[in-house]
């Protein structure tokens, strides 16, 4: 119903926060994660959105990016996943990590989310691992649009990605590429020549 919604932040709380807009002031449910990255109190905010309307609620769910709102659709499809799920998953973990641990296989990370089990982050994975691809996964590590990603991180994410590209190009798979870069510590000085050497020694 609402593609984003544009005003002043008049109020936040731990799940969610109240924008005022042509005079309406709007409460819009969202991550912790998103709250800790909403500017001051009386800003200017654009909140990407997500109508939810059921018989006895009407909801919003906000987003600082296209890109976790677009998740967030792709989460609540999920079975036992709804809303609250969703949000939930995504306050422990941005929208790249979530693609990155869905190719990875890793159920652990997801099921750090509060409310969401081991089984629930194994049902995750399996029903979201046909819809996320690694064209996807790739397109996140290389945007330096997603909200609150410092020069640092939008550096490490690129040879990341170029590290599992060049994975790929030697024949392994997607998700075993980018299992192996994920377990790789970077360090400050490193390359993305240096990711791949650490890499390959996980594909053995």
């Amino acid at each position: 119903m609402y593609a984003y919604i544009k005003g002043t932040l008049e109020e936040i709380a731990e799940d969610a926060v109240t924008v005022e807009a042509g005079g309406i002031g709007y409460n819009i449910r969202v991550s912790t994660t998103t709250a800790d990255l909403l500017p001051g109190l009386g800003s200017e905010v654009k909140i990407y959105t997500y109508t939810l309307v059921r018989e006895d609620a009407f909801q919003l769910f906000g987003f600082l990016t296209r890109d976790d709102l677009e998740i967030f659709k792709r989460l609540i499809t999920v079975s036992g996943i709804g809303p609250k799920g969703g949000l939930a998953i995504l306050s422990v973990m941005s929208a790249d990590a979530l693609r990155f641990a869905v190719m990875a296989g890793d159920a652990k990370a997801i099921a750090k989310a509060p409310g969401i089990g081991a089984k629930t982050a194994e049902r995750v994975i399996l029903e979201l691992r046909d819809k996320i691809s690694i064209e996807d996964t790739l397109r996140g590590l290389s945007s330096a649009e997603t909200a609150g990603t410092t020069d640092a991180g939008i550096g490490e994410n690129l040879m990341r990605r170029e590290a599992i590209e060049a994975l790929v190009a030697l024949g392994y798979s997607a998700s075993d590429a980018t299992a192996a870069v994920k377990k790789v510590n970077v360090e400050e000085d490193a390359t993305s020549e240096t990711i791949l050497k650490n890499a390959l020694k996980y594909m053995f």
